[in-house]
């Protein structure tokens, strides 16, 4: 491109005398075929011989080095291109005798193909080695262990919510039935051998968070995000095996007209099933999300946990607020009460889970635990006195409550661990 500039003068003369043109010039590369001659007594700085350049000389020999190096880069190339036609051009006229031709039949798309091949064997391994390594932790989830091969196989199913399902749970006492918290706002009692659902409650006017039952008597507890926690009393009697039912035959309600009467039930659905839909008890006094709630041992107290970084006790008979354990940083994901003790554990999105000791009336210890990298969405025991925590860094870990320094066992997963 034609640059203008000034002239070589001084700056006094060029503020003195007013900017002329001078003769642009264009910087031009000759091609020439690499297997011409040149001419004797041309040299490659001979190019740019008479032209006004402004480069360093050290800094234009360099240049011109360089473009010597990618010449004869592209020479050999061309002379081995060339090599490699004799040699496909040779091996087909020796097919050619066989009925053979190298593939396609075409010298050029082989030869192309052998070189672009042997050059890019490298750089495609290293590919094929990066999406391995991306996708095995996917692949590895699905995989199935050789010699140990689990097979799965669905038994039943329960139909009835109308979105998803957050929990579930299976009561401790006769009879002994299944209960699923959904965000439909319900939570279902079921009948495990026949997938019936045998009763509804519908008490809560936001999502139905989690569900556990009394130890030793046939009432519910559930966590919503309408901020409360409920109990409920149900009653339900288990349906005896049957053949398949008539379809003209007309349902008939399991519950008797009294038991509808305490429990404030009516009809919905087809086979119009059980709702009740006031609570016992409403427990209230978080400010937040209801994540989750459990029975301590008796079960005269229960817990609850929310997304305003608190857990609350309450008194069943009173629904009296009794303490509230804060000490979390974030929102907590979940709670826990030990079987035989009065011992609590919650987990939060701070990546700690914390133990409260209820054990002494008088002192209320509470122990934090910082093994995970990442929100930890739940924490629980185990009969043998281990709490097991798992979180969003996929790892599973297994604690001693007698020393719980460290882990005791850690299980790595592909992903997220769930509650």
């Amino acid at each position: 491109m034609p640059v203008e500039g000034g002239s070589s003068s001084g700056s006094a003369s060029a503020a003195r005398h007013p900017k002329q043109k001078r003769k642009a010039h264009s910087l031009s590369i000759r091609r020439t075929n690499s297997t011409e001659e040149r001419q004797p007594g041309i040299q490659r700085g001979d190019m740019l011989e008479g032209q006004d350049s402004k480069l360093p000389h050290a800094l234009r020999n360099n240049l011109l080095d360089l473009f010597g190096q990618i010449e004869r880069e592209f020479e050999n190339l061309y002379i081995e291109n060339i090599e490699l036609r004799r040699e496909i051009d040779s091996l087909n006229e020796r097919l050619t005798g066989d009925g053979q031709t190298v593939e396609g039949g075409d010298p050029t798309k082989g030869a192309l193909k052998t070189k672009a091949s042997h050059s890019t064997s490298q750089l495609s391994q290293k590919l094929k080695t990066t999406y391995k390594a991306s996708t095995s932790k996917i692949v590895s989830s699905f995989k199935a262990t050789t010699g140990s091969r689990a097979l799965c196989q669905l038994l039943k199913e329960y139909m009835g919510h109308r979105d998803g399902i957050w929990d579930l749970s299976v009561t401790r006492t006769q009879p002994v039935v299944l209960g699923t918290a959904s965000a439909d706002h319900s939570a279902l009692l079921w009948s495990i051998e026949t997938g019936k659902c045998l009763l509804r409650y519908a008490g809560h006017a936001g999502s139905v968070n989690s569900i556990k039952f009394h130890p030793t008597e046939q009432m519910a507890l559930t966590a919503s995000g309408d901020q409360t926690a409920h109990i409920w009393r149900y009653m339900v009697q288990l349906p005896a095996p049957q053949p398949p039912p008539d379809v003209s035959a007309p349902c008939d309600d399991d519950q008797d007209s009294s038991d509808r009467e305490e429990g404030e039930v009516d009809g919905e659905g087809p086979c119009e099933v059980p709702t009740v839909r006031v609570a016992t008890a409403t427990l209230k006094s978080h400010q937040g999300v209801v994540i989750a709630a459990d029975w301590l041992v008796g079960g005269r107290q229960v817990v609850t946990a929310s997304w305003d970084r608190a857990a609350n006790l309450y008194e069943v008979e009173t629904s009296e607020l009794v303490h509230t354990l804060t000490g979390h940083d974030q929102e907590l994901t979940h709670c826990c009460t030990h079987p035989t003790q009065r011992l609590v554990v919650t987990s939060s999105r701070d990546t700690t889970f914390r133990l409260w000791d209820f054990r002494d009336p008088s002192i209320h210890s509470v122990n934090v635990f910082q093994g995970h990298t990442d929100t930890v969405t739940s924490a629980v025991f185990t009969v043998g006195d281990n709490v097991v925590s798992g979180s969003d860094d996929r790892t599973v870990k297994v604690w001693d409550l007698k020393n719980m320094r460290s882990p005791i066992a850690t299980i790595r997963t592909d992903s997220a661990v769930n509650r």
